[in-house]
């Protein structure tokens, strides 16, 4: 939601950036996301021995747009990330009709970075962020997937989708990138 987090729990983690209890009447996905759109980067939280039913109740009448992306190894062990519309990013895009998570995510990484991806590996996260489009409230769901590639290839970004910039980030650096992007994209480079 915008900066915001939304983390639903069957166990209170212990987490320590200022994280704000909810209760059950305070989860409504529309006004935690317009809440969010005033306060940056806050953190609610929500305990419940049963999240699953709790989330699919949550997101029963919101749209969901299935989207796919990877993170990305070179053989310099170098991390593939793309600079999107004033912050950094990972690439992904939507799954097309009849297309596998797997599929979509490689071919968004070719599309958005002009590359050959040589290794395609197991799911390693999925996140949901919200936005609007039209007025309306939109869950997307990105599943994402460790990816590799045997050298270390120019990159080509692709302006259309409003990429301005494709570049190889050493491990060390990603703290850097880390400051300026999104709180999700935050989550799978943690995975590094």
């Amino acid at each position: 939601m915008n900066q915001s987090l939304l983390i639903l729990a069957d166990f209170a983690p212990s987490i320590k950036k200022n994280i704000q209890t909810i209760g059950i009447q305070e989860i409504d996905i529309e006004k935690l996301f317009n809440n969010s759109s005033k306060n940056k980067k806050k953190t609610y939280l929500f305990v419940h021995p049963d999240v699953d039913k709790i989330f699919q109740d949550l997101i029963s009448g919101i749209k969901i747009i299935h989207a796919a992306g990877g993170l990305v190894k070179n053989a310099k062990g170098e991390y593939l990330l793309i600079y999107r519309l004033g912050k950094w990013d990972l690439p992904k895009g939507k799954v097309e009709s009849g297309e596998k998570m797997k599929e979509a995510a490689l071919r968004e990484v070719e599309e958005e970075c002009g590359v050959k991806i040589d290794y395609l590996g197991k799911k390693i996260a999925t996140t949901y962020h919200t936005y609007q489009m039209k007025g309306k409230l939109v869950l997307k769901q990105t599943k994402w997937y460790e990816m590799g590639i045997n050298n270390s290839p120019v990159l080509t970004p692709q302006l259309e989708e409003d990429i301005s910039a494709a570049e190889w980030v050493r491990k060390k650096e990603l703290k850097k990138i880390k400051e300026n992007t999104y709180p999700l994209i935050n989550d799978v480079l943690d995975i590094i």
